[in-house]
């Protein structure tokens, strides 16, 4: 085996482009690329959100539909519920205010309905716990988990995201569109293995929903916790009916 290069000395002069004050390398954008990606195993990549269920009956089968599968998605529960809960639970974090952050979780909890949608957010909700607090050292995450572990507060998941992001230091709006493309991410991957969506055409729909991303995101910052709301009739029925499919790829 030839010896291996030698460790290249700090010392080194940093190439000029590295240091252009419009490029500003931060800890921070490695965060937000970390929390972003799909391969940050929060457990997010099993659920499909109903849309198992949806492609099995045949109601989703070509990629306009999963676009406005998605758009439903967003704009009529994720933007107006998760991300109204995991921007005061932000705020509340920032604050050190705890009690605040406990609200915004029991409230989202109890805005969300369907039993399979509160279980899979508590799920993913502690596992990213789980991964978080092997990454980054910090007492909000530890208290978090003692009092999930004590039943004082669920966990679900966009609380738990927000408490994350402020742990590895993200600002307001990077947190809440790190949410967002792990969430669009992980349901454009679904449909992706479901059969309904191809690769090219994955990239294609990312690019078109950013729109919608940042619209849906800027709404969250300016509503408050009480009027969170969500209807997605059609989805939810597909959810609920998840458990009965013969054949399962994802648990919901």
């Amino acid at each position: 085996m030839p010896p291996l290069l030698p460790y290249l000395s700090p010392t080194i002069p940093t190439p000029k482009f590295l240091n252009m004050p419009s490029f500003p390398l931060t800890q921070q954008r490695l965060t937000l690329m970390q929390l972003a990606d799909s391969f940050f195993p929060s457990g997010s990549f099993t659920l499909s959100h109903g849309m198992e269920a949806m492609v099995q009956r045949q109601h989703i089968t070509s990629a306009p539909e999963v676009e406005e599968f998605l758009r439903l998605l967003l704009h009529n529960r994720v933007g107006s519920s998760d991300l109204v809960a995991l921007v005061h639970a932000y705020r509340a974090s920032v604050a050190q205010d705890l009690t605040e952050v406990y609200r915004a979780d029991r409230c989202l909890f109890a805005q969300t309905v369907i039993q399979e949608t509160r279980e899979a957010q508590c799920k993913t909700g502690q596992a990213l716990l789980m991964v978080a607090q092997s990454v980054w050292v910090d007492a909000q995450l530890e208290d978090l988990q003692t009092a999930i572990e004590a039943e004082q507060t669920p966990g679900c998941h966009p609380v738990i995201f927000a408490v994350v992001g402020r742990a590895g230091e993200l600002d307001e709006g990077d947190v809440l569109l790190a949410y967002l493309h792990n969430f669009v991410t992980g349901l454009v991957g679904a449909a992706i293995r479901l059969g309904v969506l191809g690769h090219l055409r994955a990239q294609q729909l990312l690019h078109n929903l950013s729109s919608d991303l940042l619209t849906i995101a800027t709404q969250a910052q300016i509503t408050p916790l009480s009027e969170m709301w969500s209807c997605t009739p059609a989805i939810d029925i597909a959810q609920m009916s998840h458990r009965q499919l013969q054949a399962r790829q994802f648990v919901n």
